[in-house]
C-alpha cells in the first residue's frame, strides 16, 4: 500500500507516528518517498498512483476517509492571503484557493511552510482560517486522510493515531527546524492551532464548504 507524504508542517506529528507505526506493525504500507505539494498529492491520489493520504478537502468528497483531518479552529498561520498584493492563486493548493472564492477575497494566496515564514516575519496577510471563523464559527479542514481500499487496516491506522499525542523528539524538531527556517519554539507554538480528529463541528463545517464552492466554482 502507498502512502503520499505531504512535507508540510502542519503534518510533522503525523509523519512521526507512521515511522513508529511501520516499525511496530510490520505493515506492508509504504510510505512514499520524494515528498510533494497538496495540489501534486490530489493528482497522484486521483492517478491512483498512491493508494492513501490526506487529501484536499475540496478534493475529498465522495473518497471514503477516516475520520482524521487537517484542522484548525481559528488562525492557522500557514494559509494565508495577502490582500496588498494582485490576485494570485497558490499552485500547490486547490483547498486554499477555493476557500479565498468562497469568502470573496482577493489577493495572493500563500500556503504551507512559506506562509507560516512570512506570518512569524509579520507580513500583513488575513489567516483564511481565522477568516472563516469569524464567519461560520466553525473550525476548517483543510484535508482528510483518505484510502482507496485497504479499509481495514486504514482503520487500524487511524486508531492508532488518534489513541495519543505524538510527541515530537528533540533532534527531529530541530531537524524540521533546519528543513524550514522556522525556529523549533515556533514550530511548537503552531501545531497548538492544529488538530486531526473529526468532530460534529468540523464535519458540519466540511459539509458547508463543499455546499458553498460548489457556487463559487
Amino acid at each position: 500500500m502507498r502512502f503520499g507524504r505531504i512535507e508540510y508542517l502542519n503534518l510533522l506529528p503525523f509523519h512521526i507516528f507512521m515511522k513508529r507505526y511501520l516499525r511496530a506493525s510490520r505493515s506492508q504500507m509504504m510510505l512514499r518517498h520524494g515528498a510533494n505539494v497538496p495540489s501534486a498529492i490530489n493528482r497522484a491520489y486521483r492517478a491512483r498512483k498512491i493508494d492513501a493520504a490526506f487529501i484536499s478537502s475540496i478534493r475529498a468528497k465522495g473518497q471514503k476517509h477516516l475520520n482524521l483531518g487537517i484542522i484548525a479552529d481559528g488562525p492557522v498561520q500557514s494559509v494565508l492571503l495577502i490582500p496588498s498584493e494582485s490576485p494570485q492563486t497558490d499552485t500547490a493548493s486547490e483547498t486554499s484557493n477555493a476557500l479565498t472564492r468562497v469568502l470573496g477575497l482577493e489577493g495572493r494566496v500563500i500556503i504551507g511552510d512559506p506562509a507560516l515564514r512570512a506570518y512569524l516575519e509579520g507580513v500583513e496577510a488575513l489567516d483564511l482560517a481565522e477568516e472563516w471563523h469569524k464567519r461560520y464559527g466553525l473550525p476548517f479542514v483543510f484535508g482528510l486522510l483518505s484510502y482507496q481500499g485497504n479499509e481495514k487496516q486504514m482503520r487500524r491506522l487511524g486508531r492508532a493515531f488518534a489513541r495519543r499525542p505524538q510527541k515530537i523528539p528533540q533532534y527531529l524538531l530541530k531537524r524540521a527546524a533546519a528543513r524550514t527556517g522556522v525556529r523549533p519554539q515556533d514550530i511548537l507554538a503552531y501545531l497548538e492551532g492544529i488538530h486531526y480528529r473529526m468532530d460534529h463541528r468540523a464535519l458540519r463545517s466540511l459539509r458547508l464548504f463543499w455546499r458553498l464552492a460548489e457556487k463559487v466554482r
